[in-house]
């Protein structure tokens, strides 16, 4: 074998190893269930005491996100990961809204939100995470 030869399949090897390696690194990655479910239940424990309801919204709107950059969903905040995947949502006016209650409620921690406004923004939270496969 030339010498020539031996370094066209070197460089061939190298071209296709690279190649595999952007297009793994590329592909969304699969989210582990398991790990969703038990957080969604640490925010539904939240959910009995009526102090921390702000805070169940929040911590389900950065889990939603959390699936998202897993994902690898483009955007550089939420709301653009959100535009991104709004095809996927079964509900994406209401994960907007859900959304939109947990950064009101980020800005005002005493705003008062009713029980009704709590479940509807978590069954939204629920169902995006659902819909992107992480419960």
């Amino acid at each position: 074998m030339s010498p020539e030869l031996i370094v066209a399949i070197i460089g061939a090897i190298i071209v296709v190893i690279t190649f595999i390696v952007v297009v793994v690194r590329k592909l969304p990655k699969r989210v582990r269930s398991s790990y969703y479910v038990k957080k969604w239940r640490e925010i539904q424990k939240m959910c009995s005491n009526k102090d921390d309801w702000a805070h169940a919204i929040i911590h389900a709107d950065m889990l939603v996100d959390e699936v998202m950059i897993k994902k690898k969903v483009s955007g550089k905040s939420m709301g653009e990961r959100m535009v991104s995947t709004q095809n996927s949502f079964s509900a994406n006016d209401a994960i907007w809204n859900a959304h939109k209650l947990a950064n009101n409620l980020r800005q005002n921690a005493e705003q008062r939100i009713t029980e009704p406004k709590i479940k509807e923004a978590l069954m939204s939270f629920r169902q995006a995470m659902r819909d992107l496969g992480a419960l």
